[in-house]
């Protein structure tokens, strides 16, 4: 099974990098803007507005150029803190919806469905759409759903179930690590924008709390009822106070506002380790009291997108385009009415340019704040914003919300048909001066990595550097590697691998292996199945097929030439991967490596298991092999390749040993190339069987 994962490492990093590389080819010309039209006029209905006795206010917006009509629902309580049972609310927000008191989930979805319509709710409210003929029905559905939910200790126990799951999942995740320790720092941990989720705090969340949260919080007194559409006012509102008339508010939930911690006093590295991270993850991030009712909200929106809105941004053309160091680089700055807006700067970039990216980054605030923006990108900017603004005008629920947006911000009704004439008023001063007032004159950089990969050059950018946990609680500096056992050599170690699995005798014995795996691809809603075939010493088959889909994707190697299929092309294999690949000498790599070509680099740990760290030169290049310094069994191998011109590092795990035929193979195996992570869980190995020479045609 060695075999279908050191043969196969090379096999499946060649498919993904080419993938991925796929997407790099596919680049649009920004280099040059399209010529304006003429200038847009917003035109917005200033709503019709009528409140019921229960404290719910209705704005209706007749629109009747197509028969549909749209309902958002906001529950617009202040943040709250759940402190000790933080995850109440996602569990809530997740039954809600599912079914009435008075209808069941599967009746009530399929009525749903049968409507044409689509009824949504979360915790914070609801949406709701249908066929303007519908509307009464898919209005009193929406009532009955948030009136009297249909709220089930079975339920309850299926999605704190899901929610488990996800933490679990998000252990090790890089960007749910640098979100929750940026939240803390930014607001501190008794903060509602603060509060993180875990496993106790859910499980101290009992059926009876979501029951009395749920009595307490959503109700109609700070609710608001937003409809767009083929409406008549007046039918509305003897609609909406027939389904939501009936609807009892609560006590007063007035919840104290509490201020954010202070920003850093001094710009400084705030940094987690995470030993499994393939790059690290950088936000520079402070806050900010900006609110849409500002001065300067207008040049605050334009000021972000020169900096880091898109790809024609600072931190994209010199991080990505110009340094390669990462796939984007792009920033945000946030508004908020409570006054805890956020500045964000971020990009995901290789371990070993961590530190020129904090370098560049810095460089690219200083500039915006320091130097007069170019007057044509300044106009370009605003030319694609206002593009942009335009297009979100097409969706109800874009329009419903600048409709609240004026109600609960407390702007002008004018607010929105006036926007695109503010936006092009911003000048080159207002750009320079917002910046300075908005981007934070100390910058806290939060950055999660591999601290035995990045941390010695971070130190050498003479930034202070703060130690913390993946909980935000402030630690030392990790210790990297342990004391490496008297006589042992990287040798020993690759021997050991060796006979930890089988034995030379019984792999010598292999000639062919047959694999079939699920295969877990980011982002798509289906798994397909990957069937690998190997043949000693170097032939190599994949298949990628999706049930209903068929073949997604072919690869061969016959021993001397090789292609990978897809989409009905069929691209040859270039001479570097081919001879890579006919230097191959058989199905474990391990039982011809030259002791010339190792070194044994430390002792150190991957998930809290001691392993080797092994490095294996060959042809003037290195790659990395990290063995369990107790079973013996390998549990990672890390490599570098070039790109389309990008250095992408792919990591690969194994887990999950198992015995076939006295072999032990791994029967998981995840690789990540860049930002993306493919899992195979392996379901069927057959040794010595199943596999021809024909199949490498």
């Amino acid at each position: 099974m060695k075999t279908r994962y050191n043969m196969n490492l090379k096999a499946v990093t060649f498919v993904l990098l080419t993938l991925v590389s796929l997407g790099l080819n596919a680049q649009l010309d920004r280099s040059k803007m399209p010529k304006p039209g003429p200038e847009p006029e917003i035109k917005l209905e200033v709503p019709s507005e009528f409140k019921l006795d229960n404290g719910m206010e209705v704005l209706v917006v007749e629109n009747h150029k197509l028969p549909r009509v749209s309902y958002s629902l906001r529950i617009d309580n202040n943040p709250i803190a759940t402190k000790d049972k933080a995850g109440i609310e996602s569990i809530l927000g997740a039954m809600l919806g599912n079914g009435t008191t008075t209808i069941s989930k599967d009746e009530f979805n399929e009525e749903i469905d049968f409507l044409g319509a689509n009824l949504s709710f979360g915790f914070s409210g609801g949406f709701a759409g249908s066929l303007s003929k519908y509307s009464d029905r898919i209005l009193e559905l929406m009532a009955d759903a948030a009136i009297n939910s249909l709220l089930t200790e079975e339920e309850f126990e299926k999605e704190k179930a899901k929610l488990l799951e996800s933490i679990k999942q998000e252990e090790k995740d890089v960007d749910a690590i640098s979100r929750r320790v940026r939240n803390v720092l930014a607001y501190g941990k008794n903060h509602a924008y603060g509060e993180y989720v875990t496993e106790e705090t859910i499980n101290n969340v009992t059926f009876s709390d979501v029951l009395a949260f749920y009595q307490k919080y959503f109700n109609p007194n700070n609710a608001y009822l937003v409809v767009i559409g083929d409406v008549d006012v007046s039918n509305v509102q003897r609609q909406v106070k027939t389904h939501f008339g009936k609807w009892e508010n609560s006590v007063d939930v007035s919840i104290p506002l509490q201020p954010a911690a202070p920003n850093a006093q001094y710009t400084q590295i705030n940094f987690v380790d995470n030993p499994n991270s393939t790059q690290s993850s950088i936000f520079v991030t402070n806050n900010v009291d900006l609110k849409m009712k500002d001065e300067d909200y207008h040049a605050a929106l334009i000021t972000n997108n020169i900096l880091g809105g898109g790809g024609e941004g600072y931190l994209f053309k010199n991080l990505r385009e110009d340094k390669g160091y990462t796939y984007g680089a792009y920033s945000s700055l946030g508004a908020s009415r409570y006054g805890l807006g956020r500045f964000n700067a971020s990009a995901k970039v290789r371990n070993e340019v961590t530190d020129s990216a904090v370098v560049e980054f810095l460089k690219e605030i200083k500039r915006i704040k320091t130097e007069p923006v170019d007057a044509q990108l300044l106009k370009d900017s605003k030319a694609k914003y206002v593009g942009n603004f335009i297009m979100g005008l097409e969706r109800p629920q874009t329009v419903a919300n600048y409709a609240l947006n004026i109600k609960l911000n407390d702007l002008p009704q004018d607010f929105y048909t006036t926007y695109l004439q503010k936006i092009n008023d911003v000048s080159v001063e207002d750009v320079q001066r917002v910046a300075n007032k908005y981007l934070g004159v100390n910058q806290r950089i939060v950055i999660v990595g591999k601290g035995s990969e990045v941390l010695d050059n971070l130190e050498k950018t003479d930034i202070p550097i703060l130690y913390y946990d993946k909980y935000a609680n402030k630690t030392e500096k990790p210790v990297f590697s342990k004391p490496l056992p008297e006589g042992l050599t990287a040798e020993t170690v690759v021997k050991n691998y060796v006979k930890a699995i089988g034995g030379e005798e019984k792999l010598r014995a292999i000639n062919t292996t047959l694999t079939s795996s699920e295969m877990t691809i980011p982002g798509a809603p289906f798994k397909p199945n990957a069937v690998i075939k190997q043949m000693s010493p170097n032939k190599f088959s994949m298949e990628v097929v999706a049930e209903g889909m068929g073949t997604l994707m072919k690869q061969n190697f016959d021993g001397e030439n090789g292609y990978m299929e897809q989409q009905g092309r069929k691209i040859p294999m270039d001479e570097k991967d081919v001879s890579s690949r006919k230097s191959t000498k058989g199905l474990f790599d391990e039982l011809y490596m030259e002791p010339s070509t190792l070194e044994l680099e430390s002792k150190t740990a991957i998930d809290g298991t001691d392993v080797y760290k092994i490095k294996v030169t060959k042809d003037d290049k290195s790659s990395y092999r990290y063995y369990d310094a107790e079973t013996g069994y390998l549990l990672r191998t890390e490599e570098t390749n070039e790109t389309q011109g990008q250095s992408v590092t792919t990591i690969t795990d194994y887990s999950n040993y198992k015995d076939v035929n006295g072999v032990m193979m791994p029967y998981t195996m995840k690789v990540t190339a860049g930002p993306q992570a493919f899992v195979f869980e392996t379901k069927e190995v057959k040794i010595n069987e199943g596999v021809t020479a024909e199949d490498f045609n």
